[in-house]
């Protein structure tokens, strides 16, 4: 149902030539950094009212049990056409994976929207419009996609920030609190925040995390995300997820990823850059390094608490075994055993050739 609606702005909004005025659901203000959770089953719409590109990066879990029909994706476009696969790239608005769909050979497919499958009389009499205004919502001619530009600026029924609401809103946090309800449950948290990072070491980067403690409708969704931030030649622990897979999408700079298997062999070793997807499967072992232009990424995990054990570091699983341990199952010196207890003493970032000073 409309949420937003009131005497004073009925009557600035109101249309001379319906003698009404429109209402509609929450409208929602997103900036860079932001993770939006949405429950299976949601529509959703996207605007983007400012002068600089808006980046969308989405992940659908397919084994959610809201999903009663099997692992595949389907999305039901309500607007629009999806373009597939042609030979000159992906279509507007369209994901890899969907283009990998399309037809071969280069030629173009595309599939309509929800109104194209149904008769265009069913349609005029479920809206209670004419026949041609049916037929148009179909798109059969509209060429443009689902990524559509709009000529004016889209003008719609917002609410007044009170001036306490309009600052927590600008130190990005948000003003409802952790309501129950879904109309006014909070449905996205900010991991691009510096002040909100989790981990933080000055000589080598930062690492945020959203999960089910800090925006609980994760909890229902079983997903989580990191944000990673390395700078330069900066390294991120060797560690493996403990609970979860991990979706890792490369958003700014270079650097170079190793993952290893359950049985110790090397399944990825390279460079990655801004654009790409790695996944790093549960229980498999993962380190980054950062390039000269430092690396950034997000990466989504199939746990709504997802954890890591590290390797190396402070607080590794070298760190709790005791050096005869150590020594023992590596055929080292105690010496050598100590230098890998301690000669890193970090915590899951590690600033680029600074290696802990053991004291004996």
């Amino acid at each position: 149902a409309e949420t937003f609606q009131s005497q004073e702005e009925s009557q600035q909004q109101q249309d001379p030539r319906q003698g009404f005025r429109d209402q509609h659901q929450k409208i929602r203000k997103v900036r860079e950094g932001d993770v939006i959770a949405l429950p299976a089953g949601v529509a959703d719409w996207f605007y983007n009212d400012a002068q600089t590109p808006l980046v969308l990066v989405q992940i659908m879990d397919t084994s959610n049990p809201a999903n009663q029909l099997d692992n595949n994706f389907r999305q039901q476009q309500i607007q629009g056409q999806r373009g597939q696969f042609s030979g000159q790239g992906f279509q507007r608005g369209e994901s890899q994976s969907q283009s990998r769909r399309g037809g071969s050979g280069g030629q173009e497919q595309r599939s309509g929207n929800i109104f194209q499958g149904f008769d265009e009389q069913f349609l005029a009499e479920a809206f209670n419009v004419d026949t041609d205004l049916a037929r148009r919502m179909k798109n059969e001619n509209d060429n443009r996609g689902v990524i559509v530009r709009v000529e004016d600026r889209l003008q719609f029924l917002t609410p007044e920030f009170s001036e306490e609401e309009r600052s927590e809103y600008q130190r990005g946090r948000p003003a409802n609190g952790v309501e129950e309800t879904f109309c006014s449950a909070r449905l996205k948290q900010n991991i691009n925040d510096p002040s909100r990072a989790d981990v933080y070491n000055p000589r080598a980067g930062r690492i945020t995390s959203v999960n089910s403690h800090n925006l609980p409708i994760l909890r229902s969704l079983r997903l989580s995300a990191q944000k990673g931030h390395l700078y330069q030649n900066a390294i991120m622990a060797p560690h493996w997820n403990m609970n979860a897979h991990s979706i890792c999408y490369f958003t700014r700079g270079t650097g170079r990823v190793q993952i290893v298997d359950e049985n110790g062999r090397s399944v990825f070793d390279g460079e990655v850059r801004e654009g790409q997807i790695l996944t790093a499967p549960h229980n498999f072992a993962v380190v980054k390094r950062a390039g000269g232009e430092g690396l950034e990424w997000v990466a989504f995990k199939t746990n709504d608490q997802a954890k890591i054990s590290q390797l190396a570091g402070r607080v590794s699983s070298m760190r709790a075994f005791p050096e005869e341990v150590i020594a023992n199952s590596f055929q080292v010196s105690r010496e050598e055993a100590r230098r890998l207890k301690f000669n890193r003493d970090e915590v899951t970032l590690f600033s680029p050739g600074s290696r802990s000073q053991y004291r004996a």
